[in-house]
C-alpha cells in the first residue's frame, strides 16, 4: 500500500476525565477540552507538530455556550481556522472535515475535540456554589455549522416526546414486537446486552461508572435504577453528568515525516462516511430498523474489502440499547458480540456531543497495540437519525480514505409513512412508551397506524393505563386518536 504526502493520518489522541466531590474544584468546560488538546499533541511525540495545526474543530456541549475551538487554537496553535459544530451536527462531520482539510493540502494538521464538565456544573448547583465565569462567550469560532434538518415531527413535539429516552424507548418496544418477544424476554435481552457493556467498563480506567452491576440490577427498576421511560431505567441510558473531554490530532503523512513522528504512532482513516438525511421517527415505516446505517456499513465493506463482522475491534455508539441493537442488525454483527472497548455511554460515561471522540481515543490506543488490525467507531446523531462510521487501522489505505455524505443513497432506501398531524380516527398501536415521574408510570405515548393508511402520534395522562402498559404489551391495541389525544 502506498501513501501520499497529503494522506491524512491520526498521530495524537488524548482523553481527560475528572470526578471529585468538592464543589468548584477541577477544570471547567473550556479548560478540560484545552487540556485534552495539549495532551493529544504531546501524544504524537513531536514538539514541532503544533506549528503545523491550521484547523481546529470542536463540538458544542450541554453546559457550554462558548466556541471552545477558539480557546483550543489560542492555546495550541494561534491563528488556526476554527470551526464550532452546534448540537445536531454528527460528530463524524468534524472528523470528515478534518480529513478533507489535510487531504486537500489546505492545512498540514488539524485538531478535532470536544468535552463536557456537567458533573462539575451539577455538583456546584446542588451545593449552591457559584462557579467562576468562563471566558467571554463573544470569542467566536471563525465558522459555525448548524444542523440543516429537523429531527422531530410536529406531533412528536406536541405530545412532549422530545426527550431522547422516550423516542428510543419506542424504537426498542417496536423491536420487541418485530421479534415476537414477551415483555420479560425483551427485558432479559436488554439486560444481557448492557451487562456485557458493564463488564468492559470495569476494566476501563477512564470509566466514570465502572461499578459492577449484575443483570438483575440492570434489568429491573429499583431506587437506584428508577424507571424513566419504559422499558428504560436509569442505567439503560447515556450518563451525561460527567467531566470528560477528548482531542484528536490528524496530519498529513508529509507533516508526520517532517516532524519525525514515530511510525508506531500512526493510525490511518480508511473510511469516514455519514448521512445527513433526516426523517422523524413517526414517519419511518419500519420503526425498529435503521437502513441508513446499513448503507454506510455496505460502503465501508466495499472499501476495506472485508465484512464489518470480521473487524477485530469495534465501538458502537451506545446512547441507548435500541441504538446498539439496530446497528448490530444493519451492520451484520452478531447480537452475542459485545461491541465496545470502552464500556459504553451508560458506564464509561456519555459526555454530550462528544462520546465518538472518547471512543476514537480508546480505539487509537487499541490499534497501536495491535498493529495491522482494524477498528470501527460509529456515531449516532439525533433520534437514530443521522449515522456516522469510521474505520481505522495502522495499515495504510490503498489510496485516500473514503469520505462521503451518503444522504441520497439513504433517502432511496428508507421507506416513509404519511403522517396525519391532525388525526381523528381509529387505528392500531405500533409502538409506545410509558413515561415515568419519579419512577412511577404516569403517561402513555404511542405511534398509531390509522385505518386511513396514515400514521398518528398521540398520548394520554392515565396512571392506570400507564401501569398496565408496563406489565402488559400495549402494541396491537385498538385505539382512537383525536388530534394528539390518545383515547384508549
Amino acid at each position: 500500500m502506498q501513501t501520499h504526502d497529503t494522506t491524512p493520518v491520526l498521530v495524537g489522541a488524548a482523553a481527560v476525565g475528572q470526578r471529585f466531590e468538592e464543589p468548584g474544584a477541577g477544570l471547567d468546560e473550556m479548560e478540560i477540552v484545552v487540556e485534552a488538546a495539549r495532551r493529544a499533541v504531546i501524544d504524537s511525540g513531536s514538539r514541532s507538530l503544533a506549528g503545523h495545526v491550521g484547523w481546529v474543530g470542536s463540538t458544542r456541549g450541554l453546559t457550554r455556550a462558548h466556541d471552545v475551538s477558539r480557546f483550543v487554537a489560542d492555546s495550541v496553535s494561534p491563528g488556526a481556522h476554527t470551526v464550532s459544530a452546534l448540537v445536531g451536527v454528527p460528530q463524524q462531520t468534524l472528523l470528515n472535515m478534518a480529513f478533507e482539510e489535510v487531504l486537500s493540502g489546505r492545512t498540514g494538521a488539524a485538531i478535532v475535540c470536544g468535552g463536557e464538565a456537567k458533573w462539575r456544573t451539577d455538583l456546584a448547583r446542588r451545593s449552591a456554589v457559584e462557579l467562576e465565569p468562563l471566558g467571554s462567550p463573544e470569542v467566536l469560532a471563525d465558522e459555525r455549522i448548524e444542523a440543516s434538518l429537523k429531527m422531530m415531527a410536529r406531533p412528536e413535539v406536541k405530545i412532549g416526546a422530545v426527550d431522547a429516552v422516550q423516542q428510543y424507548a419506542m424504537i426498542d418496544n417496536a423491536r420487541r414486537a418485530a421479534n415476537g418477544w414477551s415483555i420479560p424476554e425483551h427485558l432479559d435481552d436488554i439486560a444481557e446486552l448492557w451487562h456485557g457493556f458493564n463488564v468492559v467498563a470495569r476494566s476501563n480506567p477512564l470509566a466514570s461508572f465502572p461499578e459492577e452491576r449484575d443483570r438483575a440490577q440492570i434489568r429491573d427498576p429499583a431506587p437506584g435504577n428508577r424507571l424513566l421511560s419504559f422499558p428504560y431505567n436509569k442505567w439503560h441510558v447515556s450518563q451525561w453528568s460527567v467531566d470528560q473531554s477528548a482531542a484528536l490530532v490528524i496530519c498529513s503523512v508529509g507533516v508526520a515525516k517532517e516532524c519525525g513522528i514515530p511510525r508506531d504512532r500512526w493510525v490511518f482513516p480508511h473510511v469516514g462516511v455519514e448521512s445527513s438525511h433526516s426523517i422523524s421517527l413517526s414517519r419511518r415505516r419500519r420503526l425498529h430498523r435503521w437502513p441508513a446505517m446499513k448503507v454506510l456499513g455496505d460502503a465501508a465493506r466495499r472499501r476495506i474489502g472485508r465484512d464489518l463482522s470480521d473487524i477485530e475491534h469495534i465501538e458502537l455508539y451506545s446512547c441507548f440499547p435500541a441504538a446498539v441493537r439496530a446497528q448490530q442488525a444493519e451492520l451484520g454483527l452478531s447480537p452475542d458480540r459485545v461491541p465496545t472497548i470502552t464500556g459504553g455511554m451508560s458506564f464509561a460515561g456519555g459526555p454530550f456531543n462528544n462520546f465518538s471522540y472518547q471512543a476514537t481515543v480508546a480505539m487509537m490506543e487499541r490499534l497501536r497495540s495491535d498493529p495491522g488490525s482494524f477498528g470501527a467507531v460509529t456515531t449516532v446523531s439525533g433520534l437514530l437519525t443521522k449515522p456516522g462510521l469510521a474505520v481505522w487501522s495502522t495499515k495504510p489505505p490503498d489510496g485516500p480514505p473514503m469520505i462521503a455524505d451518503m444522504a441520497s443513497q439513504v433517502s432511496a432506501t428508507t421507506d416513509e409513512m404519511p403522517l396525519d398531524e391532525e388525526a381523528d380516527g381509529t387505528g392500531t398501536v405500533v409502538t409506545y412508551t410509558v413515561v415515568a415521574h419519579r419512577g412511577e408510570p404516569v403517561r402513555v405515548a404511542a405511534i398509531v397506524d390509522l385505518d386511513s393508511g396514515a400514521r398518528a402520534v398521540a398520548a394520554v395522562n392515565d396512571v392506570s393505563l400507564a401501569a398496565s402498559a408496563v406489565a402488559h404489551d400495549f402494541i396491537g391495541t385498538r385505539v382512537r386518536v383525536r388530534g394528539w389525544d390518545l383515547l384508549a
